[in-house]
Formats: structure tokens, C-alpha cells, sequence
């Protein structure tokens, strides 16, 4: 098991489902109350990484934010460093990757909320943010949870995004999946289904509790 990986993975999965947390709930109650015209293109931008292919996206950004492209220019002028092959750049990549996994379980939970409740909150004078947070949070969190377990689930398998942006740079962004094909290319089996078996174990944990969850939100 190479311990390493395993700790930055934990970490790249810590640090995208609190980017998640912050970016998503908001988003996510935003496409769950807005009546505006043009959700429907900002509901299909956030479910976009569902479709595409993990190594579409990861090319996409790493045109947009190479050292050439005006983002990493910016980024170059104010950090002295590139987001290509880089954790940060995997951070950012992974928060795009990861982020219908998050909102769509987030605005489901949101969208269920019994709206008379929330106008009773405005109407005793709680503000628009208060009301989300005393509320609409407290009500839908086991959509909540859902959502930042599926990110932080699927940010620890993830394979091709990392690859495609952070190449396979050990201690920076070499995570467990890349460690496994390493080990793999290397014909080292053992150490594969080692880390393999441990993923597989988690997987099932991870579904186990998301289905759990789902079942508080609408039970049989």
C-alpha cells in the first residue's frame, strides 16, 4: 500500500467536498427556487462532467489553464507556478468534476422542502440566508450528507482527471488510483488487489450509507 498516495487522495477528496460544501449548496438552492429562463443551461453546465469523458474534461482544462491561456498567466503572476501538474490544478479539476455530484443530491433535498415552512420563516423576519441555513439546511440534510459523500467517494476514485492534469508526480499528485496502475504496469498484483480490495471496501460503505440516506429523504 503506498501510504503515501493514500493520504494525498484523502486529502484531494477533504479539501474538493469542502469547495463543494461552500460552492454547491448555494448553487444547488439556487437551480431548486429560481424560476429564471435560462436554468436549464445552467442546470445542464453543472451536469456536463456526467457525460463527458474524464480525459475531455481534464484536456479542456488543462487548455484553459496552462501556462499560455490568460487564467494561467494571471495564475503565474500571482503565485509564480502553474495549476498544470500541480495539486491545486487537480483541486480545481476535481471540484469541476465532482460538482454534480454534489448539487444534483443537494437540489433534490432542496427542491422537497415544504415551501410553507420557509414562508413562515420570512414572514417571522428571518433573512433569505438565515432561512437556508435554519431551515432548508436542517431539512434536506440527509441530501446533504448524500451529496458531499458521493464527492468525497468519487474524489478518492478518481483516475483520468488527475491523470490528465496532474500527470503522476509522486507526493504531489499521485493519488491511490495511480498508485494502482503503477502497480499494475509493474506487474506488482499484490500490491494492486491490495489497494484495490481497500477501494472496493470503500465503494460499498459509501453506497450503503448514500442509500441509507435517500431512504430518509423518500422511504418505502
Amino acid at each position: 500500500m503506498d501510504w503515501i498516495a493514500v493520504v494525498l487522495t484523502l486529502k484531494l477528496a477533504a479539501a474538493t467536498t469542502l469547495i463543494l460544501a461552500v460552492v454547491g449548496l448555494p448553487l444547488a438552492y439556487w437551480l431548486a427556487t429560481t424560476r429564471r429562463a435560462w436554468r436549464p443551461v445552467v442546470d445542464a453546465a453543472v451536469a456536463v462532467p456526467l457525460l463527458l469523458p474524464p480525459t475531455v474534461l481534464g484536456f479542456y482544462f488543462l487548455m484553459s489553464t496552462g501556462p499560455n491561456s490568460l487564467v494561467g498567466q494571471v495564475y503565474g503572476r500571482l503565485f509564480d507556478g502553474t495549476l498544470p501538474f500541480s495539486f491545486t490544478g487537480v483541486l480545481l479539476a476535481s471540484v469541476l468534476y465532482n460538482l454534480p455530484f454534489a448539487v444534483r443530491p443537494f437540489a433534490s433535498g432542496f427542491a422537497a422542502v415544504d415551501w410553507r415552512l420557509i414562508e413562515a420563516a420570512r414572514c417571522l423576519g428571518a433573512s433569505e440566508v438565515r432561512t437556508f441555513m435554519r431551515v432548508v439546511v436542517p431539512l434536506s440534510w440527509p441530501s446533504v450528507l448524500a451529496g458531499l459523500v458521493l464527492a468525497f467517494a468519487h474524489t478518492v476514485g478518481e483516475f483520468g482527471v488527475v491523470l490528465m492534469v496532474g500527470g503522476n508526480i509522486p507526493g504531489v499528485t499521485r493519488t491511490i488510483a495511480l498508485a494502482i496502475y503503477d502497480d499494475v504496469q509493474a506487474l506488482d498484483y499484490a500490491s494492486a488487489n491490495e489497494a484495490s480490495a481497500a477501494l472496493l471496501i470503500f465503494a460499498v460503505s459509501v453506497l450503503a450509507v448514500t442509500y441509507g440516506l435517500q431512504r430518509r429523504v423518500l422511504p418505502l
